[in-house]
């Protein structure tokens, strides 16, 4: 890099230019990636969910909230919305359950989707005289590892084949070992779907529902029961739907705010280091782009916060190029020439660059594994920005001085050569 600083910086500024097409790909009339906005920006609906955890041991409470969080994570998922945001509030005895679902139009469907669950449970069937009563065997949906949509293979009618773990095909075995010959009753959600009779023991874990089911209904029967079921019963106890149009206001004001905020920064580093500051304007839009382009390629869903998180960056690349030039002016002062200055400035700069930047960068980490999700925005986006702002202070600026003090010292070696 210190030989051909001319070919790094031209290689450089070409990233940063396929960058701005990538992020903002409307420039060739293409359509790439879209970006992933969160839900205070593109709309959606937040849902507050009270979890009981009365019947549950106190040491079993971290993990049951755990596994919550991942089955709604799952049933969220099957719904198709992108980038759903799913966690969890813990005070005492009381959890909450939080969802954040961008960009939902048809919310009842989702809130259906997210708190129910097929309760499936085998019961053994007992006549008497007229009656008929109902025993339970215990082999319920718990005990499902999987289900799958599949059918027959004589009338062609959708069916639903369920997989046991071990214990539910043990109890499975159980049930039709007593019951060889008699009827076997399946029921879903209390209502009798089939009751059919129990021809041999079966002991591989596996069970058909027939039913009268539409391929529809089998498949959305599929889903739940893959999705599993819920550890703890939970409740729905707050609902809010952010309109997509304040959401785009809002994406509006901030993007305004940010370029004023960079053309204004800029403007100040050009007025008072005249063309120190061109170049530190110069290698702050590369940074905006090839900060843009990592968000987008990861990708990184963004929201408010973390869109205020990478403009908070954007001012601490500046800082860095202002400890140089300050540094580099120290230099000069003490009558050394321009190139021994721009490499005495970045060497007495960097400690206090890298100081700065390690402390928020430990910060940023904290925040994102002990805060909220909506803090998390802000952690990762401000985490990654920091790390591409101290390759743009310490490798972009440096190429483009580099390039501009060998120009100056090629062209002065002449005369003094004469001289």
């Amino acid at each position: 890099m210190r030989r051909n600083p001319g070919l790094f910086l031209t290689i450089i500024i070409l990233l940063s230019v396929l960058a701005g097409v990538f992020i903002y790909p409307k420039w060739l009339g293409t359509k790439w990636q879209p970006w992933r906005l969160g839900l205070d920006l593109v709309g959606g609906s937040h849902l507050v969910y009270q979890i009981d955890l009365a019947q549950v041991a106190e040491g079993d409470r971290d993990s049951v909230v755990n596994g919550l969080r991942d089955v709604i994570e799952k049933r969220v998922n099957l719904f198709g919305v992108s980038e759903p945001q799913v966690y969890t509030a813990t005070n005492g005895d009381k959890a909450e359950l939080i969802v954040e679902l961008a960009g939902v139009k048809n919310i009842s469907d989702a809130i259906k989707q997210i708190g129910e669950t097929p309760l499936l449970d085998f019961r053994e069937v007992e006549q008497n005289g007229s009656s008929t009563s109902f025993i339970p065997t215990n082999l319920t949906g718990r005990y499902v590892t999987g289900a799958q949509l599949t059918f027959d293979n004589t009338t062609h009618a959708p069916q639903v084949s369920i997989s046991f773990n071990s214990e539910g095909a043990q109890i499975f075995s159980e049930a039709t070992g007593r019951n060889i010959g008699k009827p076997l009753a399946i029921f879903l959600d209390n209502n009798l779907i089939e009751a059919p009779t129990v021809q041999q023991q079966i002991t591989g874990g596996q069970a058909v529902i027939t039913g009268h089911f539409t391929i529809s209904e089998a498949q959305q029967l599929v889903e739940r029961f893959n999705a599993g079921a819920l550890p703890a019963p939970v409740t729905l106890v707050n609902q809010q739907t952010i309109s997509p149009n304040l959401g785009a206001d809002s994406l509006r004001k901030i993007i305004i705010a940010g370029i004023i905020g960079t053309a204004l920064v800029m403007l100040f580093m050009i007025l008072y280091y005249g063309l120190l500051g061109v170049f530190a304007a110069l290698a702050l839009i590369i940074y905006i782009l090839l900060t843009l382009g990592v968000f987008k390629i990861i990708p990184i869903t963004m929201s408010l916060a973390g869109l205020a998180g990478f403009i908070l960056t954007i001012g601490m690349a500046v800082d860095a190029n202002i400890l140089i030039f300050e540094r580099v002016k120290e230099e000069l002062k003490k009558g050394l020439s321009k190139a021994s200055a721009l490499e005495e400035g970045f060497k007495h700069a960097w400690p206090s660059i890298r100081d700065s930047n390690s402390s928020t960068i430990i910060t940023a980490i904290i925040l994102y594994y002990f805060t909220s999700s909506f803090v998390k925005g802000f952690a990762l986006t401000l985490f990654l920005g920091v790390l591409i702002s101290l390759f743009s202070a310490i490798t972009t600026t440096r190429l483009f001085l580099r390039v501009f003090m060998k120009d100056k010292k090629s062209a002065a070696k002449p005369a003094a050569i004469n001289k």
